[in-house]
């Protein structure tokens, strides 16, 4: 994808206590910040490698440019708590049509926000990288994330990706997480090149995730938010050092049809659902 490259045009502003909202300029921000992390815990116990059938009506087959027919992959699940002390807004789609925020997921019929997290399967002997079938994201309050310690409602406050003149309601409440569940469309990396990428050779790997991952504006291009480090990101946060999480995890040699890793059990697929529904 470019590497990190965003195009954004949105700022931040702070509206009331415990809430920040993209905008068009930039404000001071009272209440709070949000904060963003990757659950690795959750990514550690949610992974699997097997074969499975990709036919051509799944989304992440049409989105991704994937050859349909059976393919080995590894499908994974994750999650992005906020554990500031602000809620995260981002608000209706519709709102957002014309500053590169968000892109119309035409085969899910919703709007997806782009660039929210970035999905890479990590050759650490090599520093190979590739990248997940993953196109876009809906965010939106899915549970409530045990680990915070702060002061929270416990009420889900976003929970509509939105659509074509359908308002939605984009966003993450402090102490609630959103999850990719491994068998959402796009979960997974293809491991045997049926989307143009190498194959992925048996071995040790790492999954790593990157929520609101940063990258350098090009000339003209909008900063919303800046690091320590002077790197931009799309959205505002408390702290930038803690948007990582990565796994270890082994691809064998030849899995067949016999399942690899903690989701080993699960069925195989025959519909492909669709985050936000």
């Amino acid at each position: 994808m470019n590497g990190l490259r965003l195009i954004v045009g949105v700022s931040m502003l702070a509206m009331g206590a415990g809430t920040v909202v993209l905008a068009a300029h930039l404000n001071s921000q009272p209440g709070g910040m949000p904060d963003l992390i990757v659950d690795q815990a959750a990514l550690r116990q949610h992974w699997v490698v097997r074969t499975e059938n990709l036919p051509a009506e799944f989304c992440s087959v049409e989105e991704g440019g994937i050859t349909p027919g059976e393919h080995r992959l590894v499908w994974f699940s994750v999650a992005t708590p906020n554990i500031g002390d602000a809620d995260l807004v981002v608000g209706d789609p519709n709102d957002h049509l014309n500053d590169g925020l968000f892109e119309l997921a035409s085969c899910h019929a919703h709007y997806h926000f782009k660039h929210y997290a970035l999905y890479e399967l990590v050759d650490p002997a090599t520093g190979t990288v590739w990248k997940a079938a993953k196109r876009g994201f809906c965010m939106i309050d899915i549970e409530k994330f045990q680990g915070y310690t702060g002061t929270v409602d416990n009420k889900r406050h976003f929970f509509s990706c939105g659509a074509i003149g359908i308002p939605g309601n984009q966003g993450i409440s402090k102490g609630w997480s959103d999850v990719y569940v491994w068998k959402l469309g796009g979960q997974y990396f293809l491991l045997d090149g049926g989307d143009g990428q190498p194959p992925v050779p048996p071995g040790e790997y790492v999954i790593r995730i990157t929520v609101n991952p940063p990258f350098v504006a090009a000339a003209g291009e909008a900063c919303p938010n800046v690091d320590p480090q002077g790197f931009c990101h799309t959205l505002p946060e408390s702290d930038y050092a803690n948007n990582i999480a990565q796994v270890s995890i082994t691809i064998p040699d030849h899995n067949g049809r016999k399942a690899v890793g903690p989701l080993k059990n699960e069925p195989l697929l025959t519909v492909e659902p669709i985050d936000g529904k």
